[in-house]
């Protein structure tokens, strides 16, 4: 998360789709990829595209999001999810993923939470959704305070260097982005060479202005 800045965020019903929005951002760069639990039996989804990443995509490292209780994490766990991403600060969830010593990244949206959150482990928290709650200013006032902080806001995350650029300039780790990356214009030509070529862009940029001290080590 912290090397490339950027996570892509996606569900589809469709494994073969799955596949070949995972290819594509793979061969554009990306090394961490969330597959959102949005629909009837995504786990089933889920489960068979690890099995894919883990023998296709060497470095690809997968996980879930949209997870909001311990049953469900535990769930994905068995699965052999690299991580748990949530909308919502569950400690019962922080208490699952710590035993078996899977990353937690836990949406928060205050000073409070996202201290909370870090008492319970948690090294990146997700700023959800990104926009209402303030956007990068948010972020900028949230590091005054918690200059430690790894902070991935995701909600409001697009791909132009003037978003991008804020973002990274008020001091987050990684962003999160979904629709805005991976569109549905694509999904529905099959254009996944233009993703591809998308995914590339953004890292570029985000180079460009990831900070150093931005990074958790």
């Amino acid at each position: 998360m912290a090397e490339t800045g950027m996570i892509p965020v996606f569900y589809h019903k469709d494994l073969d789709i799955c596949k070949k929005v995972l290819n594509a951002c793979y061969e554009g760069g990306v090394r961490v990829f969330e597959y959102t639990n949005r629909g009837d039996y995504a786990h089933e989804v889920f489960g068979e595209l690890n099995k894919y990443a883990a023998k296709e995509l060497p470095g690809m490292i997968l996980g879930v999001g949209s997870i909001v209780d311990p049953a469900t994490t535990s769930l994905y766990i068995q699965l052999g999810t690299n991580f748990i991403v949530s909308p919502i600060l569950n400690e019962d969830m922080a208490k699952v993923c710590n035993r078996r010593k899977i990353f937690w990244s836990p949406g928060c949206c205050s000073v409070t939470e996202i201290s909370k959150a870090e008492e319970l482990g948690a090294e990146i928290v997700k700023i959800f959704p990104g926009s209402q709650v303030g956007g990068p200013k948010f972020v900028e006032a949230i590091k005054g305070p918690l200059p430690w902080s790894g902070i991935m806001p995701t909600g409001g995350v697009d791909t132009s260097e003037e978003n991008l650029s804020a973002w990274f300039n008020a001091g987050v780790t990684c962003v999160g982005i979904g629709s805005q990356l991976i569109t549905k214009d694509i999904i529905e030509k099959g254009d996944y060479q233009y993703l591809t070529v998308e995914c590339k862009k953004v890292l570029e940029i985000i180079k460009k202005y990831k900070k150093l001290e931005s990074i958790i080590t």
